[in-house]
């Protein structure tokens, strides 16, 4: 009995793991595909939310969309960040990710209806989720030691509460709804960020920012861009197949195509500094930059559909061109939190006020309105901007130090 007893204790320590305790050295790890599931199953909410987006370009469409993004988001983010801090990859892991997943797919059922007949159904199985995410959090803060104990608490409080604010918010009237829970996602938001600033030591390894999150942030940003893709997808197989038609498509995809690599090439796959404000900056930046990538996917729809109109429809113009300029604006707000940008600060700085000038002016495309071609072709040019910037700085200091003494 005791040798059985001691093999099924080393079988449960291999599988069923008890959560890594906050102050741990981060992991040295790469993404498993554990976690790419799990931002699949995200992503497949996004995709709704784009969808029902494409349908409902209108203030009130794109307003619900914000939202619905948000709480989604704030999930994600809640549940990754559960994972990089405490997870691992054995049977209490995976059960873990999967309990997120099975609320999670049912929300994604209610979403294009959130708003409207399905709203009290969405805002019940939200507060599920955020309350599996307080109990995976409370579960994890067991361990804590008592530097600790407080900001757990508070996180955990603050988890919880937005879970029992979004059950109580299904009796609201379905007009006020909706914008409860656009101020509930921002009074979370407001108070991780203060939590962070305040609660923390003035140490904590849980601020760091390891590569295997930056490299997380990435691949969710790579699989929102596919929305890019489905969106001139979507348009194309519903038009007739024409010369104009698909020159619109393939150039929508070019404007998407330009997205990543403005991110990329400035932003992504890099660590922000060690300073707790820009740890903040670095994380939360990264939901308007994602939400302006999968509303520009949904307005690809209304390009494609509508090539061979003289001006392209004003609410197609403007998410457009205007995802395209907070996509401009939100990378140079992250490139500020980057250990790079004072490393190579001739780069940043003129780079910087470059992308706020381009950001400019495809929102004056967006207003301006032209045939949809000719919108999508500006938008490739001005995107390709900031990149001539970079490639002609990086020229000209590969020159100045080949060049002798």
């Amino acid at each position: 009995m005791t040798a059985r007893h001691e093999q099924w204790a080393r079988l449960r320590s291999r599988l069923w793991q008890p959560p890594r305790p906050h102050g741990e050295p981060p992991r040295e790890r790469v993404v498993g595909p554990l976690e790419l599931f799990y931002d699949l199953v995200v992503v497949v909410l996004v995709a709704q939310a784009a969808h029902h987006l494409a349908g409902q370009l209108t203030w009130r469409g794109l307003g619900e969309f914000a939202v619905v993004f948000a709480l989604v988001w704030i999930a994600w983010f809640n549940g990754s960040l559960h994972h990089e801090l405490h997870g691992y990859e054995d049977a209490r892991g995976r059960s873990m990710f999967l309990l997120q997943i099975l609320v999670l797919v049912p929300l994604g059922a209610f979403i294009p209806e959130a708003g409207g007949a399905r709203g009290v159904a969405f805002a019940v199985d939200a507060g599920v989720l955020f309350a599996v995410l307080a109990v995976l959090w409370l579960l994890a803060s067991r361990g804590d030691s008592p530097e600790f104990r407080r900001p757990s608490r508070l996180f955990v409080m603050g988890t919880a509460v937005c879970a029992v604010v979004l059950v109580v918010s299904a009796v609201l009237p379905a007009g006020v709804r909706m914008p409860a829970w656009g101020l509930l996602g921002g009074a979370y938001l407001a108070g991780f960020v203060v939590m962070l600033g305040t609660a923390f030591p003035a140490q904590a390894v849980a601020l760091s920012v390891t590569d295997a999150l930056t490299e997380r942030f990435g691949l969710f940003i790579i699989i929102v861009l596919g929305e890019t893709v489905t969106g001139v997808v979507d348009g194309l197989a519903h038009e007739s197949t024409n010369a104009l038609t698909l020159a619109v498509g393939l150039v929508a995809v070019v404007v998407g195509f330009g997205a990543w690599w403005t991110y990329f090439d400035f932003a992504g796959h890099r660590r922000p500094r060690p300073a707790r404000a820009s740890t903040v900056q670095w994380m939360l930046v990264h939901l308007p930059l994602t939400a302006a990538i999968a509303a520009m996917g949904a307005a690809m729809v209304g390009l494609v559909e509508h090539a061979h109109d003289s001006r392209t429809p004003a609410a197609t113009a403007w998410v457009l061109c205007g995802g395209a300029a907070v996509v401009l604006c939100t990378t140079t707000v992250l490139a500020t939190s980057l250990r790079v940008s004072r490393l190579e600060g001739g780069l940043y700085r003129p780079l910087a006020r470059t992308c706020v000038a381009v950001a400019a002016v495809c929102v004056g495309v967006g207003a301006v309105r032209p045939a949809p071609l000719v919108l999508g072709l500006a938008l490739v040019v001005l995107l390709g901007v900031p990149w001539v910037l970079a490639v002609a700085y990086r020229f000209a200091h590969e020159e100045e130090s080949a060049a002798p003494p």
